[in-house]
């Protein structure tokens, strides 16, 4: 179904702790952006805009179009902003305080992570094999727990910590769940999508969205969550020689 060019309002549903798939809130409406030109949402089984809320799977043949370039946005950070990711301090998965400006001077991928998304095994994998291979040239990632797309990271912080480093042999940095949209947005995120707004504007769209920072603390790219660890890496590369 093709929309056409003009503004339109719309919401987007998170699911709230039922068993029910069937139960969810709606956030409060987002206000109407301009669409640049027409494009397509998919079909009516999209997990994004689902008439009836998120489907319970997820995988690169069901995601909405859009997910599925392997693109990255085109991004120009706000020069409204003089901040950086080094004026906050978030908690890690074993819930102690770490300043981000632990990071100075480091290559930062930011990614909001899930145990039960069909991206999860590609994108640990990945994640994996990149820091492996760069964190000794100065690569940092940092994963944020969040279970606010399909109910998808229901577990404890210690299930969490156990799946990713048993499993995935996950070494780089876990964090405390958190709230990517909404009205209980981390702070850091809240940064991250002011600094770099995607399609749609701030919205995080699902799991695995994720965030490059250079090393001066500035958002430098953001990729939609079906572009992988390995197509990022060269933007990785040329962020390390700098």
């Amino acid at each position: 179904m093709q929309f056409p060019t003009t503004q339109m309002a719309y919401s987007t549903t998170f699911f709230t702790p039922f068993h029910d798939f069937t139960q969810f809130r709606t956030n409060p409406p987002i206000p109407s952006v301009p669409f640049i030109k027409t494009c397509s949402f998919g079909s009516s089984n999209s997990v994004f805009f689902q008439h009836h809320g998120f489907s319970q799977q997820t995988t690169s043949s069901n995601l909405p179009r859009f997910l599925i370039k392997h693109k990255s946005f085109s991004l120009h950070a706000r020069a409204a902003t003089e901040k950086t990711i080094y004026d906050f301090t978030v908690k890690d998965i074993d819930r102690k305080d770490i300043p981000l400006s632990n990071f100075k001077g480091k290559v930062v991928l930011i990614v909001n992570v899930a145990s039960r998304c069909g991206l999860t095994s590609s994108n640990y994998s990945e994640l994996t094999h990149i820091y492996e291979k760069y964190k000794n040239q100065g690569l940092e990632i940092l994963a944020f727990p969040c279970n606010q797309f399909g109910m998808q990271e229901p577990g404890s912080n210690l299930e969490i910590k156990q799946f990713a480093c048993t499993r995935f042999k996950a070494e780089f940095p876990i964090f405390d769940k958190v709230d990517v949209n909404g009205p209980f947005t981390a702070p850091v995120y809240q940064f991250l999508k002011s600094s770099a707004g995607g399609f749609l504007g701030d919205l995080i769209k699902w799991n695995f969205e994720k965030f490059l920072v250079d090393k001066n603390g500035k958002v430098v790219e953001r990729y939609p969550p079906t572009t992988s660890p390995f197509q990022i890496e060269k933007d990785i590369q040329r962020l390390l020689a700098a």
